[in-house]
C-alpha cells in the first residue's frame, strides 16, 4: 500500500499536503481501494468556508457513495476539474493527478491533529 511519508492523514481516509497556507486534499490509496472504481466526484463547496470535519463533497463508486470530510477549517479555493471527465484518476493516482480540492486553511494548529503515515498505517492495520 502506498502511503507517502510527507503527507498527513485523517481517520476518514483523506490525505493532506501542506504548502504554505494551502492544503491539497484527496482520498488515500486505502480508501480508493475499499470504494472500488470511482465513477464520479462531486464538490459543490468551492469558495465556501467550512469547519474541520464538515462534508465538502462526495465520491461515488460503482457500488456506493461516500462523503468527503474536510481535514482542516478553511476556504475551499480549488477543485480538480480533471476529475469531472476522468474520475478514475482517483483510483490510478490518488496522491497525484487524483487530488480533489485545495483549501486555504485558517487554523494551522489543526495540522498537529492530523496523523502521520505511521499512525495511519496503524489505523488501517497495514
Amino acid at each position: 500500500m502506498n502511503l507517502p511519508s510527507e503527507l498527513k492523514y485523517t481517520k476518514d481516509h483523506e490525505w493532506v499536503k501542506i504548502d504554505g497556507d494551502v492544503a491539497t486534499v484527496g482520498i488515500t490509496d486505502f480508501a480508493q481501494g475499499e470504494l472500488g472504481d470511482i465513477v464520479y466526484v462531486e464538490v459543490e463547496t468551492i469558495d465556501e468556508t467550512l469547519d474541520k470535519e464538515e462534508v465538502f463533497g462526495t465520491v461515488e463508486a460503482v457500488k456506493t457513495v461516500s462523503d468527503l470530510f474536510l481535514p482542516l477549517t478553511g476556504e475551499l479555493i480549488e477543485f480538480n476539474e480533471a476529475l469531472e471527465d476522468e474520475p478514475e484518476k482517483v483510483n490510478s493516482d490518488p496522491y497525484g493527478e487524483g487530488w480533489m480540492v485545495k483549501i486555504r486553511f485558517s487554523n494551522p494548529a489543526e495540522i498537529e491533529e492530523l496523523m502521520s503515515d505511521a499512525e495511519y498505517k496503524e489505523l488501517i492495520g497495514a
